[in-house]
């Protein structure tokens, strides 16, 4: 009777090998995409507390005025929004003439680092304000925040 050997064939080993590098090259920078969303998840949560003290700053000026934050200590000392220990918010400011939040990134990636997020508002005819990422931002659109 004939004896089989037992076990995988060369060109099963091979086409397994092939298929794990497919899924690795796709796997490895959806992976890094991914990791820099969640870093940028702190300079978006902290550009959002801002935002909530610009709007009160607003409402408490009648409706009438932004607040005037060229540098991050602006913002922390005017609007009593702590920034000092976020290590990836680079710079922050709000536009007294818009109302626009600025945020510059950094110790996160090579891909975002130096560039720039903008959260716009929109105020409406009952005095409410709707925030929004602008696409003028120097960030790549990948990792803009939807909101």
């Amino acid at each position: 009777m004939l004896r089989r050997e037992k076990g995988f064939t060369l060109i099963e080993l091979l086409i397994v090998i092939a298929i794990i590098g497919i899924l690795a090259a796709i796997a490895i920078p959806m992976y890094k995409t991914q990791t820099i969303k969640a870093k940028l998840t702190e300079v978006t949560n902290a550009m959002s507390n801002v935002a909530s003290a610009v709007a009160a700053y607003r409402q408490e000026s009648d409706g009438t005025a932004w607040p005037n934050c060229t540098v991050k200590n602006d913002v922390q000392n005017s609007l009593g929004v702590a920034l000092g220990a976020l290590g990836r918010l680079g710079e922050m400011a709000v536009s007294q003439a818009t109302g626009a939040i600025t945020g510059t990134v950094a110790a996160i990636d090579g891909a975002v680092d130096g560039r720039t997020l903008i959260l716009l508002p929109s105020t409406a005819a009952d005095s409410s304000i709707t925030w929004s990422w602008a696409t003028a931002a120097t960030i790549p659109p990948a990792y803009i925040p939807k909101r």
